[in-house]
């Protein structure tokens, strides 16, 4: 993998350890020679794994949607900032530049991207490992809503797991670098005239 794209919070959360591990996360990319692609901004956890891997002289691109590049959120500091129209496009953006994904800790934009990851793996559009950093537990309660959602139908096993997680950079890293997309069954519905 040579570039991960990394979805997280735009706020720090309200515990050093959602940092201290995006700080961890950045210094295993820098080490691993792995490019970092992520939503462009320098306010919260965005910021934190920035700064680190820019201040190591890692490589970063930002991909943010013109709405959002006002002075208070866009990181100027970054080498390579895409701007996009739209949300959208900057998911579109991200995917073509992306090797796999990883969600750190944060909020609906967070959940919005790591999820279209996971639907584009589930439709064999993209072949890409998909990973979570549960950090301190942050996900369990996610992590148990797919598990129920095996249990009651609506979520294949196979499709649930895809989604890698652990709360150890090393850990998850290792275990994407080895991820093989499982084989999709296409289903073929007979339109049946009378």
């Amino acid at each position: 993998m040579k570039k991960m794209a990394v979805f997280c919070g735009s706020s720090l959360g309200f515990r050093k350890a959602y940092q201290e591990q995006a700080i961890e996360l950045a210094d295993h990319f820098v080490s691993a020679s792995i490019g970092l692609v992520y939503g462009g901004g320098k306010i919260g956890m965005m910021g934190v794994l920035a700064n680190r891997m820019l201040a190591q002289k890692g490589s970063v691109i930002g991909v943010i949607p013109g709405l959002l590049t006002h002075e208070e959120v866009v990181h100027n500091g970054v080498e390579q900032m895409i701007i996009t129209k739209t949300m959208s496009q900057r998911k579109m953006e991200i995917s073509k530049l992306a090797d796999g994904y990883i969600a750190l800790p944060g909020g609906f934009g967070t959940l919005d991207e790591i999820f279209e990851a996971l639907t584009l793996s589930q439709l064999g559009i993209e072949q890409k490992p998909v990973g979570i950093l549960n950090t301190l537990g942050f996900f369990d309660p996610l992590i148990a809503q797919l598990d129920r959602m095996v249990k009651e139908g609506y979520l294949k096993n196979t499709n649930r797991e895809m989604l890698i997680v652990s709360d150890q950079v090393a850990t998850l890293l290792r275990n994407m670098d080895a991820y093989k997309a499982p084989e999709i069954t296409k289903v073929i519905n007979k339109v049946v005239r009378p």
